[in-house]
């Protein structure tokens, strides 16, 4: 018996986790053998374990070897932010039908949010709940705070919260966890403007600039792709058509008039100060806004964040 634990001890999961010995399973690890082939190397003392025929190696499954690891790597972090991306919405419908009402026909917010969401393929259900919920939701507070992050870099972050307190002291550790801190003048930095997006496959960049004229936009800006950063306002392949509030809805309607099909229409705030940042610090940029965005009680963040050539 010793000796035939020995020869399995031998084989060291250079091979395998498990051998069998006939039908029985065995670990090379374990101080004894399981007990029916503790009965029958005692019974039989004469036989002995035989590499040849009566053992079976495979290779060992590490982890992240099968399926599911790659499913959960690739499929997983994905899920988890389409889930963030939707809660957030779900906020911001709330927070616009308190301000203007459950009617998007009378409510500008509140429409143009429901197509942000419908271009961002949200469940019908789950728009329709946040709407019905908004009445029902706990009285919270809307705030702007403003920060600085890596690099010298200017953030705006929306929040809505029922304990101001709590938020603006978790927000402010973020922040100085992650090379940020909270700061006064920030908002120079911004504009609120009307934004309208477009497919960026529809037309050439040079057509755009035509149309952005002809419609009345300010500027046009294609906008790089980032699927991974739903709510970081980078959306994959598009056009933003920047404009002053005023002109939002006039400048969408001149955009369809000229036969550009359009995604939505929005306020945003629109940095007009950029802060260029090298590689090494747009990861920590990155980082930064991921774990802020991930706080139950932020809705937006924004950024003058620009990659330097």
């Amino acid at each position: 018996m010793a000796g035939g634990v020995g020869f399995l001890r031998g084989l060291v999961p250079r091979y395998c986790r498990w051998v069998t010995f006939g039908s029985v399973l065995l670990h090379p690890r374990i101080g004894s053998a399981p007990p029916p082939a503790a009965v029958i190397l005692a019974q039989f003392p004469e036989w002995t374990p035989q590499p040849c025929s009566a053992i079976h190696h495979c290779s060992v499954m590490y982890a992240g070897h099968n399926k599911w690891s790659k499913v959960k790597n690739v499929k997983g972090p994905k899920d988890a932010a389409r889930s963030r991306m939707f809660m957030k919405y779900s906020m911001m419908i709330r927070v616009a039908v308190r301000e203007g009402g459950p009617n998007p026909n009378f409510n500008v917010q509140l429409a143009n949010l429901i197509e942000q969401c419908r271009s961002r393929n949200m469940p019908k259900a789950s728009i329709d709940a946040a709407i019905k919920g908004a009445e029902k939701f706990k009285a919270g507070s809307y705030s702007l705070y403003e920060a600085r992050g890596p690099g010298g870099s200017m953030l705006l972050i929306e929040v809505l919260t029922d304990n101001n307190t709590r938020t603006h002291q978790a927000v402010k550790y973020l922040l100085h966890k992650h090379g940020g801190t909270m700061c006064d003048g920030a908002r120079h930095s911004f504009e609120q403007k009307g934004v309208v997006l477009a497919p960026r496959e529809s037309v050439s960049m040079d057509r755009a600039l035509e149309l952005a004229i002809e419609a009345g936009a300010e500027d046009v800006r294609e906008t790089e792709d980032e699927d991974e950063k739903p709510l970081l306002q980078v959306r994959h392949g598009s056009l933003q058509f920047v404009c002053e509030v005023s002109d939002l809805r006039g400048v969408r309607s001149a955009l369809e008039a000229l036969g550009l099909p359009t995604i939505s229409a929005s306020l945003e705030y629109v940095s007009h100060n950029p802060a260029l940042l090298p590689l090494a610090q747009l990861e920590d940029a990155s980082h930064l806004l991921d774990v802020l965005s991930d706080n139950p009680d932020v809705i937006r963040v924004w950024d003058n964040i620009q990659a330097q050539d």
